[in-house]
């Protein structure tokens, strides 16, 4: 039997989901939950969103900006993390979710993977390549450190110095080496270092310690700073094993502070037995020198020949230099007057004046020789034009009027009439005759017919009568 519908409490949607909520919200307050980063994204509003799964269920969750600011590292897909947070329900969608306060990598610190994530940056940006490295002076004028001036380790380092070169000049810019405030006085240090530039090196170091520790030494803008210092820096931070990111960046790493002393000043012993040494080798490579050019003067001293012979050999060579030189030259001087004879009998030979006449009865035998050319060029010139003009007489209409033929043209358009049949009676017509003309007027027209001649088969011939 069901029953009424009077009795039944009907939830609505959002009934249901607020009632959800609060079950899940306080059986699960607080929890800590395992599982793998997947589909992380971060939207312009700075929360991390993303879903944490294992091999058989998944769940949505979220880390807002305030509590994400403060993690050590990057979360990023595949990453195995734990995490504290609370079970809410988004009632919106009906989907729940947890909402979560902290973070750390499973297995591994949260430090030690930042350590590697910026470790990665900063190698794919090359501040640990070698070609960035700069050499250690081999005898610094002054030697900066920069430590904690209440540790053993600015002891060490001015005990090793005292020790291996007693009076070298040495300047302490004291910085946390450990704390929040660490970071920054160690920047601010090497920025005087650079503003000062005094130095020629400087050690930057501190004793042991855990990861924690060491984390002044792990940060992004130390090592930046170390970078970009104008002389070369020595890391000189824990023990032997220990590695930051300041020992990457340096120009060269120290396995103890103690260390970087040894490495950064040389034993004064052994550079005041090098100088005797390299007094005795050049004391003795002067004196053999010496030695040497003594020798090499005496052997001089014995090749050397009295200056008065020598004078005497010189003015005999000099008389016999004179005379062959003078004997040279007139010889010389001969074969140049010879050369030139020879020349001006050969330019007068070729003078203008001597071919002149030459020129002159070739030139009058060219303009006799042209004369007779012309004279019978035009002599031909005239024949041809007297028969070209016969015969253009001969074919002239003229001459053909004179053997009584005429010429009949309509007035007044003066158009030469070859049909009868093209003229009127009355019309006026021009004849023109061998000598002279005629006017007259057509009185009658008539048309005659031939057999056998050219003008019956090309059609029937006209005749026109005038009266003149």
């Amino acid at each position: 039997m069901q029953a009424p519908m009077a009795q039944k409490h009907v939830l609505t949607v959002s009934e249901l989901t607020s009632q959800l909520k609060i079950l899940l919200e306080d059986h699960f307050p607080f929890i800590w939950v395992t599982g793998e980063i997947s589909n992380f994204r971060v939207p312009v509003s700075g929360h991390f969103y993303f879903s944490l799964k294992d091999a058989h269920a998944q769940i949505n969750a979220v880390m807002f900006r305030g509590q994400n600011s403060h993690l050590k590292f990057e979360p990023e897909d595949g990453m195995q993390i734990n995490g504290l947070g609370r079970i809410s329900l988004y009632e919106p969608r009906g989907t729940y979710q947890i909402i979560l306060e902290h973070m750390e990598p499973k297995g591994v610190g949260a430090l030690q993977v930042a350590f590697e994530q910026l470790k990665e940056k900063l190698t794919a940006e090359g501040l640990f390549d070698e070609k960035h490295k700069r050499p250690l002076p081999f005898l610094p004028n002054k030697i900066c450190v920069i430590t904690s001036l209440t540790g053993a380790v600015i002891h060490d380092i001015i005990r090793v110095l005292n020790r291996r070169f007693s009076n070298i000049p040495l300047e302490i810019i004291p910085a946390k080496v450990q704390g929040g405030d660490a970071e920054k006085e160690l920047i601010q240090a090497i920025q005087l270092l650079n503003r000062r530039s005094e130095a020629d090196v400087a050690i930057l170091a501190r004793g042991g310690g855990s990861l924690e520790d060491l984390q002044p030494f792990n940060t992004e803008g130390l090592a930046r700073a170390i970078f970009s210092a104008k002389i070369p820096i020595i890391s000189a931070i824990g023990h032997e094993t220990d590695f930051t990111l300041a020992d990457f960046v340096a120009d060269q790493r120290a396995p103890t502070p103690s260390a970087a002393a040894e490495i950064v000043a040389p034993l004064k012993s052994d550079l005041k037995l090098q100088c005797a040494d390299i007094h005795i080798a050049l004391n003795n490579a002067f004196y053999n020198y010496i030695k040497f050019l003594k020798t090499y003067l005496g052997e001089f001293s014995k090749r050397l020949i009295d200056p008065r012979r020598r004078i005497q050999d010189i003015r005999l060579r000099t008389d016999d230099l004179f005379v062959r030189l003078t004997r040279a030259w007139q010889r010389s001087l001969l074969q140049r007057r010879e050369h030139l004879y020879w020349r001006t009998s050969k330019l007068e030979t070729l003078s203008p004046l001597a071919r002149l006449p030459y020129l002159k009865n070739k030139l009058e035998g060219i303009n006799h020789n042209l004369s007779l050319t012309l004279n019978n060029y035009f002599e031909k010139l005239n024949v041809s034009i007297l028969d070209f003009r016969s015969r253009l007489i001969a074919l002239s209409p003229l001459a053909i009027l004179k053997r009584g033929y005429s010429i009949t043209r309509t007035l007044p358009g003066k158009h030469v009439l070859r049909d009868a049949g093209s003229v009127s009676r009355g019309a006026p017509l021009q004849i023109l005759l061998g000598n002279g003309y005629l006017e007259a007027n057509v009185t009658h027209c008539s048309r005659t017919q031939g057999a056998d001649t050219e003008s019956s088969r090309k059609g029937n011939t006209n005749h026109a009568q005038t009266d003149v």
